[in-house]
């Protein structure tokens, strides 16, 4: 079962719902904290005559319930007439119960936990010291109505962590897009569109100093846009458009392929999902699909952040942020990863913008690499060797137009200039403007992409110029992986500096 759309109207209220088992009181809790507000658990309420009788191994009727219930609807009444924002927690296992609840009231936001009855049965099991025991689940179950379309609600999984079932909320909820950190120093909110407008790439905000703009989406944490001087420098995607081809997405944990998905790690043989399918290819990562979640922002910079859980193929836990922000000499991005978990996890990152300097075409762009060495590949995309550009089509060190030339090529050997940055210059065939991007810390390699395998109306329209830490199939090779101890941090920095627009 998916996430679902919630009703429109910003809470001043949540309601948590779902049986026993479903971790009702830690998701509540844990999002009252992280919104500031106040927390009430639905056991509180009970008399101790029903608490007994459960204790005892007999479920409530409906007549044990009702006053149970009337003392929640009328605790949510006056928190809402006092203008009190808080979150309640209640199994309210019927329609009828969640009528009571809510009737009339469109400050309070449902919040559905689901899961199946095997793992409902296996946390009841490790809980200790309980009234509730885990043999009245079955009765539960039973009675149980799940909410209709019509009651709005937002259902989350619980196969999952109680942070990252948070963050599902909070990346969902109407209005919800700064943090509280944000309300209480008055930072206003940026947004692109109005909040509750239905988008496939989530939330969005844009960002904007000077005749710089920029717009950065929930969906991935991908950059979908960057316009100077009334003059987009991306080829990027648009408001209400799916991301296709990789556009401006952060491919985290590792960036490009890994070949079968399969790798060993500290002694272990992991399988990751097939995501290139045709090719029999792991491809950009873990969390390109994933909604990630405002941490703070202003007028001229985001930052962004999810949970990268341990999963199938990637038993590690990362914390993952990034921050565009808009300076005097153009977008800088950084990318920060820390290994959240126990034990060292393999790690890689990249970006994937696709640049453009405004021709319709990427043929007359004028190319620099300062790049002295290029991966050679095979037919699925994985390298099989390194060798210099030196008489080779792809030695960009001097500047010429791509011309007919097929690319998506990595390479390596980068020349930098003093301050440690490597400057890959797009510019328009007069010679008048165009782009760098400069590659900073953490960055060993840079793919060069023409997009020829592209949907037809979308190819060479514009140079996907990609930061990486490490090369394709680094999982494999170990080449240049980057492997996280516990609490440790990696971090990748890359920025965009346009000239010839003023």
């Amino acid at each position: 079962m998916a996430l679902e759309a919630a009703k429109e109207t910003q809470p001043t209220l949540v309601l948590v719902v779902g049986v026993a088992g479903s971790g009702k009181s830690a998701v509540g809790r844990l999002l009252a904290d992280r919104l500031g507000w106040a927390y009430r658990d639905a056991d509180e309420f009970h008399s101790e005559a029903n608490r007994a009788r459960m204790a005892a191994g007999h479920p409530l009727t409906d007549s044990d319930r009702g006053p149970w219930l009337d003392a929640i609807s009328a605790w949510m009444g006056r928190a809402i007439a006092a203008g009190r924002q808080a979150v309640v927690t209640c199994s309210a296992l019927k329609r009828e119960y969640r009528d009571k609840l809510l009737a009339g009231r469109r400050e309070v936001l449902l919040v559905y936990l689901h899961g199946s009855r095997e793992l409902l049965q296996s946390r009841l099991a490790a809980r200790d010291g309980h009234f509730f025991p885990a043999d009245l689940l079955d009765s539960q179950l039973a009675v149980l109505q799940e909410p209709e379309p019509d009651e709005h609600p937002l259902v989350v999984e619980i196969d999952q962590s109680p942070e990252a079932a948070v963050a599902a909320v909070l990346s969902l909820m109407p209005g919800e897009t700064s943090t509280v950190s944000d309300r209480a120093a008055g930072v206003p909110t940026v947004r692109d569109g109005p909040a509750a407008s239905p988008s496939p790439t989530g939330a969005s905000w844009r960002l904007a100093r000077g005749d710089q703009s920029a717009v950065v989406v929930q969906l991935g944490g991908a950059l979908r846009d960057y316009v100077v001087g009334g003059r987009p420098l991306l080829d990027g995607f648009s408001t209400g458009s799916a991301i296709t081809g990789g556009r401006g997405q952060l491919l985290v944990p590792w960036p490009n392929r890994v070949g079968d998905g399969r790798y060993r790690f500290d002694g272990r043989s992991l399988q990751l999902p097939l995501s290139e399918v045709e090719k029999g290819n792991a491809i950009h990562g873990l969390l390109r699909w994933a909604l990630w979640k405002p941490l703070a922002h202003t007028d001229d910079s985001v930052v962004l952040g999810t949970t990268l859980c341990p999963q199938p193929g990637y038993p590690f836990l990362l914390d993952v942020r990034v921050e565009y922000r808009l300076g005097p000499d153009g977008l800088s991005t950084a990318v920060h990863a820390t290994n959240a978990g126990t034990e060292p996890a393999p790690y890689g990152v990249g970006q994937h913008p696709y640049l453009t300097t405004g021709t319709d075409l990427v043929d007359s762009t004028v190319l620099t690499v300062p790049a002295r060495y290029l991966l050679r590949t095979d037919d699925r995309g994985l390298p099989v060797g390194r060798e210099p550009v030196d008489g080779t089509p792809y030695d960009f060190r001097t500047a010429r137009p791509i011309g007919d030339l097929r690319l998506d090529t990595a390479f390596t050997g980068l020349d930098r200039l003093p301050d440690g940055r490597a400057i890959v210059r797009l510019a328009h065939p007069s010679g008048r403007h165009g782009v760098d991007l400069w590659l900073g810390e953490g960055t060993r390699y840079v793919q060069v992409y023409t997009g020829d395998t592209l949907a037809e109306s979308e190819r060479r329209r514009g140079v996907a110029v990609e930061a990486m830490s490490c090369p394709p199939d680094a999982f494999r090779s170990g080449t240049d992986l980057t492997v996280l101890p516990p609490g440790a941090t990696h971090v990748l920095r890359w920025g965009l500096s346009p000239w010839g627009y003023a």
